[in-house]
């Protein structure tokens, strides 16, 4: 027996496309498509033409990308004495960037969440939480595999993961580095190579979740 023995034709698919999806169906399935199922029935909202943001989320939180963001433009200014915040090679995506997967409780993602009640079994992914700004510039530069060239040896080898130097010279996240550097007032930049931030868009545009980190 071959596939072609039992796979359709196509006016046996075309028949069956005319027979089944319908108008009628249509009709049916999307006439009350924004009233929902009892679940979305039931959940609780105040009477407001805006959200709420509950301050309690740890899933999605009010960005703060526009706080303080005057109708004028402003003055751009030189960055003068920057320090390197990460030194990146060529081959650095935008998962690497802004990863999507599971973190650990050691993690800067992982003790905030901590810090707010949350089991570890219940931490999710980075992915899922991509609606809280706290937790997404935690995990920015955090995957497993990135190799920040600060942190390299002689022979080559080097630390993964999303480490860098801080003020005072020791290795620590680059959330917990970013957020010394910013307390002192010192701008940060970062190097990568030729195809920095290549990968899906759909991560791409999660890319610059450090941002209101790291450019203060």
């Amino acid at each position: 027996m071959y596939l072609k023995d039992v796979w359709p034709t196509n006016k046996e698919i075309a028949d069956l496309v005319h027979a089944t999806v319908t108008r009628a169906a249509f009709q049916k399935k999307y006439a009350d498509v924004f009233k929902g199922d009892e679940k979305w029935q039931a959940v609780e909202v105040t009477d407001s033409e805006t959200y709420d943001w509950p301050p309690t989320s740890t899933y999605i939180q009010n960005p703060p990308y526009f706080k303080g963001m005057s109708r004028t433009p402003g003055t751009i200014q030189n960055i003068t004495g920057a320090r390197v915040l990460a030194l990146l090679g060529d081959m650095i995506t935008t998962d690497h960037i802004s990863p999507a997967g599971s973190f650990k409780a050691s993690t800067p993602a992982g003790k905030y969440l901590e810090e707010r009640q949350v089991p570890v079994s219940e931490f999710n992914s980075y992915g899922a939480r991509r609606g809280n700004h706290e937790v997404m510039m935690r995990g920015t530069f955090a995957n497993i595999r990135i190799k920040n060239e600060m942190l390299a040896n002689p022979d080559g080898s080097g630390v993964e993961g999303g480490y860098t130097l801080g003020p005072d010279g020791v290795q620590t996240s680059i959330f917990d580095a970013s957020m010394a550097y910013q307390a002192a007032g010192t701008p940060l930049v970062i190097f990568g190579g030729i195809e920095y931030g290549a990968g899906s868009a759909a991560t791409g545009r999660r890319r610059a979740r450090l941002s209101s980190a790291s450019r203060q």
